[in-house]
């Protein structure tokens, strides 16, 4: 009897040791990482296209001050003319500033041999580290070289020769040692807290986008936010597409597409699910969806009348079809554009989704939304004599 004891006792243990495993294998995840060269796909101009379309153009999000301790203001007297032009100049600024790092494969970090002179080995008994110090040599050019005790000389190991460049042609921000943010007791708080637009600013600096950290990190960050589904902290920053890249090229968009859904970005939700038709090669048609999205508002067209709204309000020109479409939040044309994207969205869910109930039910919950802000339009379109186009 006490022996049948001791058996579950063991057993038990086991069970809590199993489960405690399991836990912790959870909690640190697998860094995803890309198969093959991502670069091919990332820069093709049909997927840059989407990129930046899903990322979105939030002008006030773009621009937002940053914590300093003074900020100052600086007022012009403009005419309508020169003000519609710094518009403009306002969103080719937002679009610079939007520009996404590039999402390049792993560096192979092999030491190419130059020379062998075994003339010159045992002449020292410490390696040589020679570097390229011109001036106007861009980082990529410029060469780093060892030399080694036995007289061979090869091209520098990647975080050497990346050491001695910063060290005689620093750049700002960068750190010659790896800060302690990146460390991974460190690093983990950082996500805890949700800073995650930090930590990629910070990435992008410290590391180049070929480097195998830069990768690993840059996988921690996606995989943090989509457990704490936390998107719209990138959304209108430079790091929303490579991340949006990162989940399509890896098959988990799913909770990408229901925060998009929530938030009734059903534009967003198609073009991130052509995204994924186009990176795995699936036999759907989706180009005719897109030509229909081109000739619908630009996201420039979208962030133009953002800026123009508060100048339209001041001069009180604004007529009551443009108020109805401000009051709803949608146009004719957009609930037209709605029913296709909803129709482009069920047919992914039906057939590649892997959470098909939670997707299901938030289609069909901003269905009835969209429904009633339509019923509403159209009153009050017809109660004002508008016709809507």
């Amino acid at each position: 009897m006490h022996a049948i004891k001791q058996v579950h006792l063991i057993n038990n243990f086991r069970n809590v040791v199993l489960k405690a495993s399991v836990r912790n294998a959870s909690i640190k995840g697998v860094s995803l990482e890309y198969d093959k060269d991502p670069q091919p796909l990332f820069t093709d101009p049909e997927t840059q296209k989407l990129l930046k379309s899903v990322t979105q153009l939030q002008v006030e999000k773009v621009f937002r001050k940053a914590t300093v301790q003074k900020l100052t203001s600086e007022y012009k007297f403009m005419t309508t003319e020169e003000l519609e032009d710094e518009f403009r100049r306002t969103i080719e600024r937002a679009k610079a500033k939007l520009q996404m790092p590039p999402v390049v494969k792993v560096k192979d970090d092999t030491q190419k041999i130059i020379s062998e002179d075994k003339a010159l080995k045992g002449f020292s008994d410490t390696k040589y580290v020679i570097t390229d110090i011109s001036f106007g040599i861009k980082p990529t050019e410029r060469k780093v070289v060892v030399r080694e005790t036995d007289g061979t000389l090869r091209y520098a190991p990647m975080d050497v020769a990346k050491r001695m460049k910063q060290l005689y042609v620093p750049l700002t921000g960068r750190k010659i040692r790896t800060p302690k943010m990146f460390e991974d007791e460190h690093f983990q708080r950082c996500l805890d807290e949700h800073k995650y637009e930090f930590i990629l600013d910070r990435l992008v600096v410290q590391y180049e986008p070929y480097e195998a950290d830069y990768h690993r990190l840059c996988s921690k960050v996606y995989q943090h936010l989509n457990e704490t589904k936390e998107f719209d902290q990138l959304r209108s920053t430079r790091h929303f597409g490579p991340m949006v890249f990162f989940y399509a090229w890896h098959k988990c968009i799913d909770d990408l597409l229901y925060d998009m859904i929530r938030r009734d970005y059903l534009r967003n939700a198609a073009e991130v699910i052509a995204l994924y038709y186009k990176i795995h090669n699936v036999p759907e048609n989706y180009g005719e969806l897109l030509q229909k999205l081109d000739q619908h508002t630009s996201m420039e067209d979208v962030a133009l009348k953002t800026l123009r709204n508060p100048l339209r309000k001041a001069l009180d020109n604004g007529d009551i079809h443009d108020e109805i479409e401000t009051a709803i939040g949608k146009s004719a044309k957009d609930f037209e554009i709605d029913e296709l994207c909803l129709g482009f969205i069920e047919q992914f869910i039906s057939k590649h989704a892997l959470k098909k109930v939670q997707l299901e039910l938030a289609v069909q919950t901003l269905k009835e939304i969209n429904a009633e802000k339509k019923q509403l339009y159209e009153g009050l379109s017809k109660a004002h004599g508008v016709q809507s186009n």
